[in-house]
């Protein structure tokens, strides 16, 4: 079962409260508050460091000691809060899994529907937009936002997290199927094979990213660095499902490469040895040569002393 089914439409529920924590909120609001609470900050601090407003953070904070992962207590007529027992487990039990890296984001993604024969679309059910000589429709289907092109329809699928690029791309050509499915139903047209369009982004958090993209936005063909809007850890964006395979690959190739540095290292030790026996044969051979050209006498006298 893919995380999307898994994550998607779920809720993040504590068992023993009635309070409901949806997905995106949790990698988004939940787990970064905690993770504060954890260190001792109050709320008007953390409101400060993620640029929120007070009563947002305080809206989160008790809807988490509603669920009994915080607790308030009162310091010098200043309030604090700390994580209970069933926090800190929910917390490290979220480590790496909601928040971590390794998870794949595939955002502004869209799928183009070639239009063989239109259908007809009421006014009710779409909201119209004045293009340059034509006309865009805008609206819903299966609660997935589509628009209507003169060529084209166009599904906007929503924010998908995977494990693997390619199961993304899958998850939303499904979607993208169903909502085409449920236009042709309705309003009578006929559409063609769907195809993924340009410009999605494949995401996931890297840690050399979450430090570089505090002070500076990398961006390059294939790849850019930054801090997308409502993420909070710094990504990297692929731009092409190829530079997402490129990125998975990357470790293997780096201990492919490391084993064959090593297999280097060993033939040029192996090398060196080589070399340092010709260079001790070869200085023998000329000792006995220069030995072999000089006179018995000469080389039986003994050297001159110094005065």
């Amino acid at each position: 079962m893919s995380l999307r089914r898994q994550r998607g439409s779920q809720k993040v529920l504590c068992s023993k409260s009635k309070v409901k924590f949806y997905f995106i909120t949790v990698r988004s609001r939940v787990i970064p508050i905690l993770k504060r609470v954890e260190v001792g900050d109050y709320p008007s601090k953390i409101a400060r460091i993620y640029g929120w407003s007070k009563q947002h953070v305080f809206y989160y904070l008790k809807k988490l000691q509603k669920a009994g992962l915080v607790r308030r207590k009162v310091r010098s007529n200043c309030v604090f809060y700390e994580l209970t027992g069933r926090g800190q487990n929910f917390l490290r039990s979220c480590e790496g899994v909601v928040f971590g890296s390794g998870v794949f984001r595939l955002h502004r993604c869209q799928v183009l529907f070639p239009i063989v024969r239109e259908g007809v679309y009421p006014a009710a059910d779409f909201r119209r937009v004045e293009m340059v000589n034509w006309t865009a429709l805008l609206g819903l289907m299966h609660g997935v936002k589509v628009r209507h092109t003169p060529r084209n329809w166009i599904v906007h699928v929503e924010t998908l997290y995977g494990r693997h690029p390619g199961e993304l791309f899958t998850l939303a050509k499904n979607l993208a199927d169903r909502v085409a499915k449920g236009l042709m139903f309705k309003y009578g047209c006929v559409l063609g094979e769907g195809r993924v369009g340009r410009g999605y982004e494949l995401a996931i958090d890297d840690p050399v990213a979450q430090l570089l993209s505090r002070y500076f936005t990398v961006s390059t063909p294939k790849r850019k660095m930054d801090h997308s809007p409502g993420e909070l850890q710094g990504e990297i964006d692929h731009l092409s499902r190829d530079a997402a395979v490129e990125y998975l690959l990357m470790p293997e190739r780096v201990k492919k490469l490391e084993g064959q540095v090593e297999d280097l290292a060993g033939l040029v030790e192996d090398l060196r040895v080589d070399v340092h026996e010709l260079v001790s044969v070869l200085k023998q051979a000329l000792n006995t040569r220069s030995k072999a050209g000089v006179p018995q006498h000469v080389q039986n006298r003994e050297p001159l002393g110094v005065c």
